[in-house]
């Protein structure tokens, strides 16, 4: 029966062949490196696959290479490759069959005896598939003395290796600089098509694993993380030329109005300022109503809003360097200002807050979104209340500061250049900033338009003009004329050329840990020399638990996000540890799961969840259920580590810096596993 089904797919391809005109999804390339190393490099079109070089009798056509002569040379071992493979069942031919997810590389050590006789001639043999068809092929490939590199070492004795995926090297360096094309194939990560089925392995252990206790302790982290990101924000906002010269007006007023009553005056001026924070911790607590954490989650590393906020900021950064004027409809403002004047009380004192609120949009827009958005991608329900809590209180302070002690009003610096110095300021931190929000669309869709050498030389361009504009080399036409270079503008230049500095070793592979958080993570980069990354053993669930049963290991699931800004800093500061490193690539199986993968599932998967029925239509999808339905959790990073049977070994673990404490969590789960056992 398996025959049959064997002829039929080989009919169908060849049909297939015939209707395409000899349509050919999968190009070869070859080359032999200075290792004397036959490098075979496929380049598998995207919704197709190429099988596995080990599969059973009576399935697909495996991938095989088959030397027919081989002169002034002489094989060791058998090819094999380490690219990375999945699997399904499959029902046509009645068996688990395994394919590349990834172009893969294929390896075939030699031993170069005579380079004057030297020739290799064979053929590869294969079959690729997709959706509906399956292609069979063959490539024919032929070496001569003239395609060894001249110094390539003759009678080189090399150790025969395994055909086995799993076997290493995993070093591309070695295999040379004239393929690098072949040796540094796409990520993984950007090409998965991964599919799902609800097995054991997805059993509810809520209950197991609280009972082991909690590690995760990073809400109220975050919330301070969000708390200060919020404050930073009102601070920098405080000193634009919307805000800054609204202070004394607005104190001054409140003083005036009371003469003969400055407690009231004082009074007046306080509940202003608690105005303020109320109208934006009323903004804040609205958008979480509205959308909802796990939905905020999701919109974060949406492409369209993405986009649409990289090119809000865009159009924010021209603004600040003084091409055009951004401001709401002065209607809006000239009703609140109506209002205000129309009213007494309280209310009044709220309009007068509603008023400043519209009227320095064009300056605290950008920061606010920027703010909401970070806040969002954390994950907290109250990420957005908080952060515009931290944000008001910047504002709100200094109005209620200076409405106590009016005299300080004297000592205020006047509004002048320096504030539009400090509004171009933020501009050039605006368009930095949105590099970031294109790179998270950019990674969660895999379109590889922003790789991280692309997104490190532009902000190494961005500060670099940053600091010229500060030492007056540059100026915009808004600008005051520069007579001399102030003390602080002068270590603002210094603290941005450092900064130019520090980036540039980036460029080579340098981690830059400070950074790790903006910029895309490092396996985006085509040239990199450091090798201190921890690199996951697998993107898909269930085939990763499958290999750690296999292998007698536990696994450790790593639910994480390409927006992940924690995910981020907890891998180049934690992961980075030669400890750490050594614990989880040597002890575990590690499986990262991107719950903001947008990779499109073949068919959305129907789900039940809180009674309610929803369709799963990606890959992040898939994981995040898995997430919630598993483990009960939801915000990322998230760290579980399993047994063979799907149990937890040791409690979750969150996002917590501590490298020590991380390290007894790793441990924890060695020796419990080792108990079970």
């Amino acid at each position: 029966m398996s025959k049959y089904f064997v002829f039929l797919s080989l009919f169908i391809g060849f049909t297939g062949v015939l209707n395409a005109q000899m349509y050919e999804p999968v190009q070869w390339k070859s080359g032999i490196n200075e290792s004397g190393e036959i490098v075979f490099y496929a380049t598998v079109e995207r919704g197709w696959h190429l099988y596995d070089m080990n599969l059973p009798e009576g399935g697909p056509i495996p991938t095989s290479f088959e030397f027919e002569e081989v002169r002034g040379a002489e094989l060791i071992g058998k090819v094999f490759s380490d690219s990375k493979i999945t699997g399904q069942y499959d029902d046509l031919f009645k068996m688990t069959v395994h394919w590349f997810v990834e172009n893969p590389t294929f390896i075939q050590k030699l031993k170069i005896k005579d380079r004057e006789t030297f020739l290799i001639t064979g053929s590869i043999n294969y079959m690729s598939c997709n959706d509906e068809s399956c292609i069979p092929g063959k490539e024919d490939f032929k070496f001569t003395a003239a395609m060894l590199p001249p110094n390539v070492a003759v009678a080189k004795t090399t150790e025969a290796v395994s055909s086995s995926p799993a076997v290493e090297p995993t070093d591309t360096e070695k295999y040379g600089t004239d393929l690098l094309s072949a040796v540094f194939p796409e990520s993984p990560l950007t090409d998965s098509r991964d599919t799902f089925s609800l097995s054991d392995d997805w059993k509810p252990v809520i209950t197991e694993l609280q009972s082991l206790g909690n590690n995760v302790s990073s809400s109220n982290k975050s919330g301070l993380l969000i708390f200060i990101l919020g404050f930073g924000g009102g601070f920098l906002a405080l000193l634009t030329p919307c805000v800054w010269p609204v202070i004394p007006m607005t104190v001054s007023f409140f003083l005036k109005r009371s003469k003969t009553d400055r407690k009231k005056a004082v009074a007046d001026a306080l509940t202003y300022g608690l105005a303020i924070v109320v109208i934006y911790l009323l903004l804040g607590l609205l958008i979480t109503a509205l959308f909802g954490a796990s939905a905020l989650n999701d919109l974060s590393t949406n492409a369209v809003f993405n986009l649409l906020f990289f090119a809000l900021l865009i159009i924010f950064a021209v603004s600040f360097f003084g091409a055009f004027e951004l401001v709401l409809p002065s209607s809006w403002v000239n009703k609140m200002d109506r209002k205000a004047e129309s009213t007494t009380g309280m209310i009044s004192i709220f309009f007068m807050a509603f008023t400043l609120v519209l009227v320095s949009f064009s300056c605290t827009g950008p920061i606010i979104g920027t703010l909401l958005v970070e806040a969002a991608g954390m994950g907290s329900i109250t990420g957005p209340a908080i952060g515009m809590l931290g944000f008001a209180l910047a504002l709100a302070v200094p109005f209620a500061l200076f409405a106590m002690f009016p005299s300080w009003l004297r000592n205020l610096p006047q509004s002048g250049g320096w504030l539009n110095s400090v509004k171009v300021v933020l501009g050039f931190l605006e368009l930095a900033l949105a590099l970031k929000f294109f790179s998270v669309a950019d990674l969660a869709y895999g379109w590889r338009l922003l790789d991280r050498e692309v997104f490190l030389v532009l902000w190494i361009v961005i500060f670099a003009l940053l600091s010229f504009y500060l030492l007056g080399k540059i100026k915009f036409a808004h600008d005051s004329d520069l007579k001399h270079v102030s003390v602080p503008r002068l270590f603002l230049a210094i603290v941005s050329l450092a900064f130019v500095v520090y980036l540039v070793p980036g460029l080579w592979g340098a981690p830059l840990k400070a950074i790790s958080a903006f910029s895309p993570p490092l396996y985006t980069q085509d040239f990199n020399l450091y090798q201190g990354e921890v690199h996951p053993k697998f993107f898909n669930y269930e085939e990763g638990m499958e290999y750690a049963r296999k292998n007698d290991k536990p696994a450790m699931i790593d639910f994480t996000g390409y927006g992940c800004v924690n995910c981020r800093e907890m891998e180049a500061s934690v992961w980075a540890d030669p400890r750490v490193k050594g614990i989880i690539d040597n002890d575990y199986v590690l499986i990262s799961l991107y719950v903001d993968d947008k990779t499109k599932l073949k068919e959305p998967i129907e789900i039940t969840e809180y009674d309610k029925t929803r369709k799963l239509k990606t890959v992040g999808d898939q994981w995040s259920y898995l997430q919630r339905h598993k483990f009960g959790a939801n915000a990322q990073p998230f760290y579980v580590l399993l047994d063979k049977d799907g149990m937890p070994l040791a409690p979750a673990y969150a996002y917590n810096k501590q490298t020590d404490k991380f390290i007894r969590f790793l441990q924890a789960g060695i020796e419990q596993y080792k108990t079970k056992k």
